[in-house]
Protein backbone atom coordinates (compact mmCIF):
# COMPACT_ATOMS: atom_id res chain seq x y z
CA UNK A 1 0.00 0.00 0.00
CA UNK A 2 1.41 3.39 -0.99
CA UNK A 3 1.86 6.38 1.46
CA UNK A 4 -0.21 9.12 -0.03
CA UNK A 5 1.93 12.21 -0.56
CA UNK A 6 1.70 16.06 0.21
CA UNK A 7 -2.00 17.28 -0.72
CA UNK A 8 -1.95 19.63 -3.66
CA UNK A 9 -0.65 22.96 -3.42
CA UNK A 10 -3.49 25.45 -3.00
CA UNK A 11 -1.86 29.31 -3.76
CA UNK A 12 -2.45 30.49 -7.33
CA UNK A 13 -0.79 32.77 -9.22
CA UNK A 14 -2.64 36.52 -9.46
CA UNK A 15 -4.37 36.87 -13.00
CA UNK A 16 -1.90 39.06 -14.03
CA UNK A 17 0.43 36.03 -14.60
CA UNK A 18 -2.36 35.19 -17.34
CA UNK A 19 -1.01 38.21 -19.34
CA UNK A 20 2.78 37.97 -18.86
CA UNK A 21 2.36 34.89 -20.84
CA UNK A 22 0.04 35.99 -23.12
CA UNK A 23 2.37 39.15 -24.26
CA UNK A 24 5.29 36.68 -23.92
CA UNK A 25 4.07 33.73 -25.95
CA UNK A 26 2.33 36.39 -28.58
CA UNK A 27 5.20 38.25 -28.58
CA UNK A 28 7.42 35.03 -29.86
CA UNK A 29 4.53 34.64 -32.04
CA UNK A 30 5.08 37.79 -33.58
CA UNK A 31 8.55 37.89 -34.22
CA UNK A 32 8.59 34.22 -35.90
CA UNK A 33 6.08 35.38 -38.47
CA UNK A 34 8.42 38.40 -39.05
CA UNK A 35 10.60 35.84 -40.19
CA UNK A 36 9.00 33.80 -41.97
CA UNK A 37 6.60 36.58 -43.63
CA UNK A 38 10.24 37.75 -44.99
CA UNK A 39 11.77 34.71 -46.04
CA UNK A 40 8.36 33.31 -47.90
CA UNK A 41 6.91 36.29 -48.47
CA UNK A 42 3.44 35.47 -49.60
CA UNK A 43 0.16 36.78 -47.70
CA UNK A 44 -0.24 32.80 -45.78
CA UNK A 45 1.65 35.13 -42.87
CA UNK A 46 -1.71 36.81 -41.65
CA UNK A 47 -3.69 33.55 -41.32
CA UNK A 48 -0.26 32.10 -39.16
CA UNK A 49 -0.23 35.28 -37.30
CA UNK A 50 -3.77 35.25 -36.53
CA UNK A 51 -3.72 31.22 -35.51
CA UNK A 52 -0.32 31.62 -33.51
CA UNK A 53 -1.81 34.36 -31.11
CA UNK A 54 -4.84 32.16 -30.26
CA UNK A 55 -2.51 29.46 -29.52
CA UNK A 56 -0.25 31.73 -27.61
CA UNK A 57 -3.54 33.08 -25.34
CA UNK A 58 -4.85 29.36 -25.22
CA UNK A 59 -1.54 28.25 -23.70
CA UNK A 60 -1.10 31.19 -21.42
CA UNK A 61 -4.32 30.30 -20.21
CA UNK A 62 -3.81 26.26 -19.51
CA UNK A 63 -0.46 27.38 -17.95
CA UNK A 64 -2.05 29.58 -15.68
CA UNK A 65 -4.82 27.25 -15.00
CA UNK A 66 -2.57 24.59 -13.61
CA UNK A 67 0.38 26.69 -11.92
CA UNK A 68 -0.24 26.45 -8.09
CA UNK A 69 2.55 26.32 -5.12
CA UNK A 70 2.76 26.19 -1.63
CA UNK A 71 5.50 26.64 1.24
CA UNK A 72 5.31 24.02 4.05
CA UNK A 73 7.84 23.77 7.34
CA UNK A 74 9.52 20.73 5.25
CA UNK A 75 9.02 21.58 1.41
CA UNK A 76 8.24 23.91 -1.55
CA UNK A 77 5.35 22.42 -3.15
CA UNK A 78 5.17 23.57 -6.99
CA UNK A 79 2.80 21.79 -9.68
CA UNK A 80 2.78 23.68 -13.59
CA UNK A 81 2.33 22.39 -16.92
CA UNK A 82 1.02 23.16 -20.10
CA UNK A 83 1.56 19.60 -21.93
CA UNK A 84 2.44 17.89 -18.74
CA UNK A 85 1.71 18.70 -15.22
CA UNK A 86 4.98 18.95 -13.12
CA UNK A 87 4.70 18.13 -9.36
CA UNK A 88 8.03 19.36 -7.86
CA UNK A 89 9.02 19.01 -3.92
CA UNK A 90 11.94 21.53 -3.03
CA UNK A 91 13.05 19.87 0.42
CA UNK A 92 13.45 23.35 2.86
CA UNK A 93 16.84 22.03 3.84
CA UNK A 94 18.29 21.79 0.54
CA UNK A 95 17.63 25.42 -0.07
CA UNK A 96 20.98 27.04 -0.37
CA UNK A 97 19.71 30.67 -1.08
CA UNK A 98 16.53 32.34 -2.32
CA UNK A 99 16.42 35.53 -4.86
CA UNK A 100 14.09 37.45 -6.26
CA UNK A 101 13.95 39.53 -9.70
CA UNK A 102 11.85 40.99 -12.29
CA UNK A 103 12.71 41.44 -16.29
CA UNK A 104 11.31 44.12 -17.96
CA UNK A 105 7.76 43.18 -18.81
CA UNK A 106 7.40 41.32 -15.72
CA UNK A 107 8.16 44.88 -13.80
CA UNK A 108 5.86 46.63 -16.04
CA UNK A 109 3.39 44.39 -14.91
CA UNK A 110 4.11 44.41 -11.17
CA UNK A 111 5.59 40.95 -11.29
CA UNK A 112 7.97 39.02 -9.78
CA UNK A 113 9.67 35.59 -9.86
CA UNK A 114 10.98 33.41 -6.43
CA UNK A 115 14.02 31.26 -7.07
CA UNK A 116 14.98 28.71 -4.89
CA UNK A 117 19.00 27.78 -5.49
CA UNK A 118 20.07 24.04 -4.16
CA UNK A 119 23.01 21.76 -4.98
CA UNK A 120 20.53 20.55 -7.95
CA UNK A 121 19.93 23.86 -9.50
CA UNK A 122 17.28 26.62 -9.35
CA UNK A 123 13.16 26.74 -9.28
CA UNK A 124 11.14 29.18 -9.44
CA UNK A 125 7.76 30.72 -8.63
CA UNK A 126 7.20 32.89 -12.11
CA UNK A 127 4.87 35.61 -11.16
CA UNK A 128 3.68 36.92 -8.14
CA UNK A 129 3.31 40.85 -6.19
CA UNK A 130 6.24 41.77 -5.11
CA UNK A 131 4.85 41.93 -1.41
CA UNK A 132 4.30 38.32 -1.69
CA UNK A 133 7.95 37.59 -3.55
CA UNK A 134 9.10 39.26 -0.59
CA UNK A 135 7.26 37.32 1.65
CA UNK A 136 7.82 34.25 0.50
CA UNK A 137 11.45 35.17 -0.19
CA UNK A 138 11.73 35.47 3.59
CA UNK A 139 9.38 32.56 4.94
CA UNK A 140 11.96 30.42 2.78
CA UNK A 141 15.43 31.84 4.14
CA UNK A 142 13.69 31.67 7.80
CA UNK A 143 13.01 27.70 7.25
CA UNK A 144 16.15 27.05 5.30
CA UNK A 145 18.10 28.89 8.68
CA UNK A 146 15.71 26.96 11.24
CA UNK A 147 16.79 23.95 9.46
CA UNK A 148 20.57 24.32 9.58
CA UNK A 149 20.40 25.39 13.33
CA UNK A 150 18.98 21.95 14.33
Amino acid sequence: MSTPGPPEPANRLPARARALWTVQYEGAVLVATIVVASVVGSPWWIPVLVAGGIGAAVAAQVRYARWRYEVREEEIDLRHGVWTVTRTLVPIRRVQHVDTEAGVIQGAMDLRSVAFHTAAGKTEIPAVAPSEAEAIRRRVADLARTRDDV
